[in-house]
């Protein structure tokens, strides 16, 4: 049976009247067809178990702007709004909690509450794709492009706060506990705005020179040197927590995980820790084996639920801060006093550049699954608005007091899985994470997830980011000239990644001068970001070594063989006669036939 898709109406639709849409709506909301459709919702919730059949027939594809049932639009935006979910609340978690600036609970939930908001507003601009008046630029993709809290900036921040913590920038108890730093978190999302202006500028270059510039030679290694460093804040959170309790200190309240007197409180590295997040790695891997579509996309999500069910039955949870959290909550509910801190500056320029990279990367894949063109003007056009878009949410998220935003990839594996590219969906996404944003006790239940049940959850996610680079460093030819570049700058990358604090000693000036300290904190904590590193020494020698005549030829791969000849394959032919005279019965005579011309040879 033909596996190939339904196209259900033409992608560019006719430009209709104010009464036909008035019309299309009515027929949308009072008729099957507009609610319901025909389509086999079945597919979407079919488990994949071994005895059971399996449809050989694809499900229909929407296109961008394909006729779409509402009910059908509803329940493919919140397996989109699912599949975000876990990436957009993890950020301000790590930020707010024990490392990163130690706010309180009430703050916490306030950020997260927020993240989802945000995200959902800002998803909404790159999605719909608004044309600046009088010039060929547009602001965002008009696709589901959806944006949520970047990972990318948290190695910076947990740098950054530390490096608060130690010189007085941030308060720290007499005994060494930090104490809450919302003067920090201002100076971080501060910092971010101001460092947004540098994506919106490049966003106005032409897609062809930011690819020369920050081609997959360097977004590659710096990708997977964020994934790298983020694994070891979801796995010392696995292990019970990534604050203070992770040293396992002899005395005071972090003695145990996450402190002393907290419902369940163990040390860390104990084996319950350990098997709490074991249960939630393992339901993501069984979701991936065994679950129907809508399962494998929100397959994080339900490892999530998973762990909190153990964890709740087993007396981790306190609802406490559930009951005292407010019912609703929106932008602006807590602020923070904006900054801008100097030394992080240059690392959030490195990161804005990772984010725009990212961005294309993405977009470029949507455009793919979506079925739509991927090179050309309109092409084009989607990239500068997406960029665009992109630098603008970072702008504006600092603003409504989050960290920068990114466009996410993992949307791209639900359009795939679901073949459903249209935007109506993509709406109904943005008003699930708004609801869920506004109703702040669905903030609070997230916050309260024990550290052990989200370090294995966040191990996986942060996996998944060092293994996109990985993928985007096999998209690189293996010349001699690139091997070298990457080798040189992972070298430096993973050296800085594993000894963080190798760079540390490397200025002893301890004048009064501040902005000379901060100067030298700045390079210090650039130096000691393996990610920044490799980025900024990636994208150098690449502008500065030029391609080597032979490695065109020599590493080129066509098919599995070998493009260049070898000094053995100029003898082919050679071999190929003399087999030909040996089939033939010509034993003897040819093979001196054979000698002779081996001697010419």
């Amino acid at each position: 049976m033909d596996s190939s898709p339904d196209k259900l109406r033409p992608e560019t639709p006719q430009k209709k009247s104010f009464s036909d849409r008035g019309k299309s709506v009515v027929r949308a909301l009072t008729t099957k067809d507009g609610l319901i459709g025909d389509y086999d919702y079945a597919f979407l919730f079919k488990p994949n178990l071994p005895f059971m059949r399996r449809s050989r027939r694809a499900a229909p594809f929407f296109g961008l702007n394909d006729h779409m049932p509402i009910i059908l639009a509803a329940v493919l935006g919140f397996q989109h709004a699912l599949s975000m979910l876990a990436g957009i609340i993890t950020p301000p978690i790590i930020l707010a909690g024990q490392g990163g600036v130690n706010l309180a609970t009430e703050d916490a939930q306030y950020l997260v509450s927020t993240s989802l908001i945000v995200c959902g507003l800002c998803s909404m601009v790159q999605i719909t794709r608004f044309h600046i008046w009088k010039s060929p630029y547009y602001i965002g993709t008009g696709l589901i492009s959806v944006v949520g809290t970047s990972f990318t900036v948290i190695p910076i921040a947990s740098g950054a706060f530390a490096q608060m913590y130690a010189t007085g920038y941030c308060p720290t108890a007499a005994d060494g506990t930090k104490l809450p730093c919302p003067r920090g978190y201002g100076a971080l999302i501060g910092t971010g705005s101001l460092c947004s202006l540098l994506e919106i500028a490049l966003s106005f270059t032409r897609p062809r020179l930011l690819k020369k510039i920050f081609p997959p030679l360097v977004t590659g290694p710096t990708v997977a040197l964020i994934g790298i460093k983020l694994i070891e804040s979801g796995f010392n959170n696995w292990a019970g927590g990534s604050g203070s309790c992770a040293g396992r200190p002899a005395s005071g309240p972090f003695t145990l995980c996450p402190r002393v007197g907290a419902p369940h409180a163990l040390p860390w590295g104990s084996a319950e820790f350990i098997g709490l997040g074991f249960s939630v790695f393992v339901t993501i891997i069984l979701c991936e084996r065994f679950g129907s579509p809508i399962m494998k996309s929100c397959a994080v999500v339900l490892g999530l639920l998973v762990g909190c069910i153990i964890a709740g039955a087993t007396g981790y949870f306190s609802d406490t801060s559930i009951r005292a959290a407010p019912v609703a909550s929106f932008i602006w509910v807590k602020t923070f006093p904006l900054s801008v801190y100097g030394p992080i500056v240059l690392p959030l320029l490195a990161v804005y550049i990772v984010l725009m990279m990212e961005a294309i990367g993405d977009i470029t894949a949507t455009c793919d699954v979506s079925r739509l063109e991927v090179e050309g003007k309109l092409f084009d056009s989607r990239i500068q608005g997406g960029v665009l878009a992109d630098g603008l949410n970072g702008m504006l998220s600092g603003l409504f007091t989050i960290t920068p935003l990114s466009t996410f990839a993992q949307n791209n594996g639900v359009i795939a899985l679901t073949r459903c590219a249209n935007r109506k969906a993509g709406y109904a996404c943005c008003i699930f994470l708004l609801i869920m944003g506004i109703f702040s006790k669905f903030a609070a239940a997230l916050v309260s997830i024990p550290s052990a049940v989200l370090g294995g959850m966040t191990t996986f996610l942060f996996s998944a980011v060092a293994v996109s680079g990985i993928r985007i460093i096999s998209t690189v030819p293996f010349t001699r000239r690139n091997r070298f570049i990457l080798t040189a700058a992972l070298a430096l990358g993973f050296g800085a990644t594993l000894v963080p604090n190798w760079f540390q000693y490397v200025f002893t000036y301890d004048g009064d001068n501040r902005s000379l300290v901060g100067f030298y904190n700045a390079i210090t904590l650039v130096c000691e970001t393996g990610f920044a590193l490799t980025g900024f020494i990636a994208m150098f020698l690449n502008l500065v070594l030029q391609e080597e005549v032979e490695d065109e030829v020599v590493d080129e791969i066509r098919d599995g063989v070998a493009a260049a000849k070898t000094a053995d394959r100029n003898d082919d032919s050679m071999d190929q006669e003399e087999w030909h005279r040996i089939e033939k019965g010509k034993g003897g005579d040819d093979l001196e036939k054979g000698g002779d011309i081996e001697k010419r040879a």
